[in-house]
């Protein structure tokens, strides 16, 4: 077995879940389900996997702050500052230095900051398996979540049928990763079995993924060979932030997921949800008899299954209205009709484009 790692991918805005979500302190550095930071819980669910010391988080130069707080027994210098964002691909990259340079046969796990996972026992025997796969051949290891319906946010992965037992866990190999779906392809998918929503979490040990790199990212990969051989003489701030914007702007399923054929899928037999819009937090608290889902602060008269979320302090109410989120902040204050929550998106983009507003970011 070789030494493993867990890299965290920590930089996202959370932008449905404006206005508690703001550029310097997203989704991932607010206690949207439970009562810590989800980077926080995100950190605490790998501990007995890896050590701490083995923990990386990779943010953005406005959340750095935010996730030191947020992460305070890991070592300050396993926290590193993406210049610019540069997409998942990228971000894999400097994650494969990162652990290189720690170790060039390591195993590491690349994982999103933001998502809800209550299981975490079974969670982390998973995560074994996965490494245990990516130890045991030349493979790039995915964790598959299997469909609760015909979800067309999600990209999907197509399983080939067994490729082998790992822990008396089934490994399925990976005939292609698709990307997000109209509603009827979706509903295919689901029905035919083969398919596993794209979850983002993959483990792989670094020649495989530098491997990978050069043979399906060449751009990107040179780029990565440079920013190394500046990082290994100068120190990596400086390599940051000399190279890291010239790095082409990709996600890791278009760079080298759907074009490898090495990849393998271990089926999650955990709780999973990525807790994409403010709707999404409903199926995580016990709502009133109507349905509201209601904070300390909140009331609703005569409505149903709305979610009604204020700061402490403030009262916010909600008379004779059905299914909306209202979300009050010191600064901000959203309405929206659930079936509109992904639209919050357009928002803040009106709210950058007008320099009057664009602090409410």
């Amino acid at each position: 077995m070789s030494e493993r790692f867990v890299v965290i991918m920590a930089g996202g805005r959370g932008e449905r879940f404006w206005p508690k979500s703001r550029l310097a302190t997203p989704k991932h550095l607010l206690p949207i389900v439970g009562d810590q930071p989800m980077l926080t819980q995100t950190v605490a669910r790998v501990m007995g996997v890896v050590p701490r010391e083995n923990v990386f988080v990779i943010t953005t130069e406005a959340q750095l702050a935010g996730c030191r707080r947020a992460c305070p027994d890991l070592p300050e210098s396993n926290l590193v500052a993406e210049p610019t964002g540069r997409d998942t691909a990228a971000a894999t990259g400097l994650a494969m230095l990162l652990v290189k340079q720690r170790n060039p046969l390591a195993a590491f796990a690349m994982l999103p900051a933001d998502h809800v996972i209550h299981q975490v026992a079974e969670y982390r025997a998973l995560l074994q398996v996965a490494f245990a796969a990516a130890e045991a051949d030349e493979k790039l290891v995915t964790i598959g979540i299997k469909p609760a319906g015909p979800e067309t946010g999600f990209g999907y992965v197509q399983q080939a049928g067994p490729w082998r037992e790992i822990s008396g866990r089934a490994v399925m190999a990976v005939k292609r990763f698709v990307e997000k779906p109209d509603l009827e392809t979706a509903k295919g998918y689901v029905d035919s079995g083969q398919y596993f929503w794209n979850a983002g979490m993959f483990v792989w040990r670094v020649p495989v993924v530098e491997a990978a790199f050069k043979a399906h990212a060449p751009e990107l990969y040179a780029g990565l060979a440079k920013l190394e051989g500046e990082a290994n003489s100068g120190g990596w701030s400086a390599a940051l932030a000399h190279l890291y914007s010239n790095l082409p702007k990709i996600s890791i399923d278009y760079a080298l997921m759907e074009k490898s054929a090495n990849v393998v899928v271990v089926p999650a037999t955990f709780d999973w949800d990525d807790v994409g819009a403010w709707p999404a937090i409903a199926k995580h608290f016990s709502p009133d008899a109507a349905g509201n889902v209601v904070s300390a602060t909140g009331m609703v008269v005569d409505g149903a299954n709305n979610i009604v979320v204020s700061d402490d302090g403030h009262l916010t109410a909600v008379v004779g209205a059905s299914d909306l989120v209202v979300v009050h902040t010191a600064d901000a204050t959203l309405v929206v009709h659930k079936d509109r929550a992904q639209e919050i998106k357009a928002l803040l983009k009106l709210l950058e484009a007008d320099p009057a507003k664009r602090k409410f970011l």
